[in-house]
């Protein structure tokens, strides 16, 4: 039974650490010329983009270090010797709620940013998205460009 807790709480912890509510390129990615170009934004909407991720950066560096905070206190509860299933729990409710309000924030700050581009712009960054989801063969990049992917691209780099 012990054994499946502690599997379980890894499981979760491994999921959760590859998931984003803010299914993005990384970075300023509106700042990226060829991602500029191909979209066709305007200086203003870059400026938009801009004011947006600026009014969401701090709260969005609180609440992944209350994600961090909180798997680091599951990690170390589960280290014990004795695990103390109220404790795992506790944290595991913790760890969940803070994941939640940050999935929350980053999917609001996704709509405010959906809202800068036009139809035709917001159906271009999807295919942008996909192409990085699934890259040809041959032009393949460490991750696939995605931060949720970059342990994976990580992986052998003594192939590259």
């Amino acid at each position: 039974m012990t054994r499946r807790w502690i599997l379980a709480a890894v499981a979760i912890l491994t999921l959760a650490t590859s998931l984003s509510a803010a299914d993005l390129p990384p970075g300023k990615w509106w700042r990226q010329p060829g991602i500029v170009m191909r979209l066709g934004l305007s200086e203003d909407q870059q400026n938009r983009l801009e004011g947006i991720f600026r009014s969401n950066a701090a709260d969005l560096i609180d609440l992944r270090g209350n994600v961090q905070k909180e798997s680091i206190a599951l990690r170390g509860e589960l280290d014990q010797p004795q695990l103390n299933r109220q404790n795992i729990q506790r944290i595991a409710a913790r760890l969940s709620e803070a994941r939640a309000r940050l999935f929350g924030h980053e999917l609001m700050m996704l709509v405010e940013m959906r809202s800068v581009l036009t139809e035709m712009q917001w159906n271009q960054m999807r295919k942008e998205l996909d192409a990085m989801d699934n890259p040809r063969p041959g032009n393949a990049r460490p991750g696939n460009g995605r931060p949720g992917n970059f342990r994976q691209g990580m992986q052998n780099p003594q192939r590259r």
